[in-house]
């Protein structure tokens, strides 16, 4: 006679939000990480590189929300 087992890890409960927890703070150092590089290299470019893109220096910062949120 043949047995078979069937063991599934169960996602809920408290194992479940802990690993929810982590991979939550992992995207959002991943986040974080994307707007501070897409930051510091626009930061490095000079004005007029800046305004051959089209971007005023203003809105570097807003840029590197949106390419982190990506």
């Amino acid at each position: 006679m043949a047995y078979a087992n069937d063991i599934r890890v169960q996602e809920n409960g408290f194992l479940g939000a802990i690993r929810g927890f982590f991979a939550r703070v992992a995207e959002v150092r991943e986040r974080q990480a994307r707007y501070f590089v897409t930051l510091h290299e626009l930061e490095q470019l000079s004005d007029r590189e800046l305004a051959d893109l089209g971007i005023s220096r203003f809105d570097i910062r807003n840029i590197a929300k949106e390419a982190a949120a990506k």
